[in-house]
């Protein structure tokens, strides 16, 4: 029932159109393409969340990279914050390979579900409050169908702050990394740094601390 569900909500997701700023961005990105992929062929739509979907561990990020996920159409495939998450996934056991370049480079994940909280590569990384609330319903939607999911890793304060209102968490504890917050549905999420280049050039986030939040996510989500 629940793969049926998300192959459903996969087709509504990438046929998506309804934020005109972000069309108008994936798509100049994609026919203008950086000179290092002109070669390629960029996906340029909305890009669908990947894993299991009997997943006990749900990873949120913020949104696609122009030249990665709008790229490549998979979440964290094709850009330095990709390579971050997927070693630090590899690591923990839940995925077959510890890079994800493109969708037929043989990934295989086990216990994990990768999303996001906007679809769409958002001009400067930024969604504004309306695109993420016109986005959030998808996300909300894949809450609902994976029922196994137990805990969530959160990809910085933006993913944190979706999961809080999603799951009507009130208040809200502070952000910070490594916090380990218990949701009002009863179900954990671990916050840690986004793995951008901002955080992960200047030291802010370390493979290190990377690996010791995944860890604890993938603990929760196991717990009886």
């Amino acid at each position: 029932m629940s793969e049926g569900a998300l192959m459903r909500l996969e087709r509504e997701i990438t046929g998506c159109r309804l934020c005109p700023r972000l069309v108008q961005w994936r798509e100049e990105v994609a026919a203008v393409k950086r000179a290092a992929f002109a070669d390629e062929e960029y996906w340029g739509r909305p890009v669908p969340a990947f894993g299991d979907s009997r997943a006990g561990l749900v990873v949120v990020g913020l949104a696609p990279a122009a030249h990665g996920g709008n790229r490549t159409g998979r979440m964290f495939t094709g850009d330095r914050s990709g390579d971050w998450l997927w070693a630090a996934l590899w690591k923990a056991g839940l995925a077959n390979q510890p890079v994800s370049r493109d969708r037929g480079d043989g990934l295989e994940v086990s216990g994990v579900w990768v999303t996001a909280v906007v679809r769409c590569a958002p001009p400067g990384n930024r969604p504004t409050t309306e695109e993420r609330d016109t986005c959030v319903r998808y996300l909300a939607r894949e809450l609902e169908v994976l029922e196994d999911a137990r805990a969530f890793l959160a990809l910085g304060g933006f993913a944190y702050e979706a999961l809080c209102r999603l799951t009507r968490t009130r208040p809200r504890p502070s952000f910070s990394h490594g916090a380990q917050v218990r949701l009002a549905d009863g179900r954990w999420v671990v916050c840690s740094y986004h793995p951008s280049q901002q955080n992960t050039f200047t030291g802010r986030l370390t493979r290190e601390m990377l690996d010791d939040a995944v860890g604890a996510a993938v603990a929760l989500a196991n717990e009886a």
